[in-house]
C-alpha cells in the first residue's frame, strides 16, 4: 500500500491508527532471503518502483522476486529477461508477458481497457534502422509501463534521411525525444538540429568490427555539435526510458499550470 492510500484510508475512516502505523513502520526494503533486498520505498521517493534487470538471475532467485513485487504492486515488469528464464516463471505467474524482441517480463495493470487511456503526453522513440528496434522496444515498452504515451518513429536513419523529413509531425509534438542508432550514431545529431525538446540519445551495439560494439556509435552522440542532446550507455534503452519519463511528466505538468 503506498503512503498516499494509507493517509486517505487513515482519513476516511476505512483504516485504524494502529494499523496505518503497521504500514507505516514497514522497513523501506524487503530482505528476500541472502540474494536480494527488494526496494519497497523506491515508488515513494522517486515516482518510479523498483524495475527488475533480469539477465544473470538465478531462475529461483528471479521467480521469488517477481511473485513478492507482484503481491505488493499487483504489477511487476523486468528488462533482459531470457525465454528460458520466461518459462520457468510463467508456471507459477501465468499473468506473465513476454516479449522475445524487447526481452520485457511484465505482468501489467490494466489501464487502458479501464479508462481508455494511452498515457499522458508523448515521448517519439526513433531508430536508425530496423535492427535498432530490440533497444528501442525496451525504451518505448517502458515509457508505456510508467504511463506516457509513445509515438515509434522506426527505421528513418541518415542512409534515407527523406524517410525522416516525412515522419516528423509526431516528433514535433512530443515532450522528449529518444534517438536510438548504432553504426556511427548519427540519427542523434540530426535529430537534436531540427526540434525544440531534448534529444536522449542511445547507441547501439549495431554495425560492423570498426563500431566496436557501439563505441563508434557512442562517441559520435558524445561529440555531437547539436545542442540538447543527452547520452546513456550502449543499448541502455532502459535508462533512456526512465528520464524520458521523468522529462514527459515535466512537460504535462507545466501544461496544466
Amino acid at each position: 500500500m503506498e503512503t498516499r492510500e494509507i493517509l486517505e484510508r487513515l482519513c476516511d475512516g476505512s483504516l485504524s491508527i494502529d494499523e496505518a502505523e503497521l504500514h507505516l513502520k514497514q522497513q523501506p526494503f524487503e530482505q528476500m532471503g541472502d540474494f536480494a533486498k527488494l526496494d519497497m520505498h523506491r515508488k515513494v521517493r522517486s515516482g518510479f518502483p523498483e524495475v527488475v534487470f533480469c539477465a544473470g538471475k538465478a531462475n529461483a532467485h528471479l521467480l521469488a522476486i517477481y511473485k513478492r513485487l507482484y503481491e505488493t504492486d499487483g504489477q511487476v515488469f523486468g528488462t533482459r529477461a531470457s525465454s528460458e528464464q520466461y518459462e520457468y516463471l510463467r508456471d507459477e505467474l501465468p499473468q506473465l508477458q513476454y516479449d522475445p524482441i524487447s526481452r520485457i517480463l511484465k505482468i501489467e495493470e490494466v489501464r487502458q481497457a479501464d479508462t481508455g487511456s494511452h498515457g499522458i503526453g508523448s515521448i517519439a522513440v526513433c531508430t536508425a534502422g530496423t535492427a535498432d528496434i530490440p533497444v528501442a522496444e525496451e525504451a518505448a515498452q517502458t515509457c508505456e509501463y510508467f504511463g506516457s504515451h509513445v509515438e515509434r518513429v522506426y527505421d528513418v536513419g541518415v542512409a534515407g534521411i527523406h524517410r525522416l523529413f516525412a515522419n516528423m509531425e509526431p516528433i514535433h509534438h512530443a515532450n522528449c525525444v529518444i534517438a536510438v542508432a548504432g553504426m556511427e550514431g548519427a540519427l542523434a545529431s540530426v535529430l537534436g538540429g531540427l526540434v525544440d525538446k531534448p534529444v536522449i540519445a542511445v547507441p547501439t551495439s549495431v554495425g560492423y568490427g570498426a563500431s566496436f560494439h557501439g563505441l563508434s556509435a557512442l562517441l559520435t552522440m558524445i561529440n555531437s555539435c547539436a545542442n540538447g542532446i543527452g547520452v546513456v550507455n550502449i543499448d541502455n534503452g532502459y535508462g533512456a526510458a526512465y528520464l524520458a519519463t521523468q522529462i514527459n511528466r515535466l512537460g504535462e505538468r507545466n501544461n496544466d499550470r
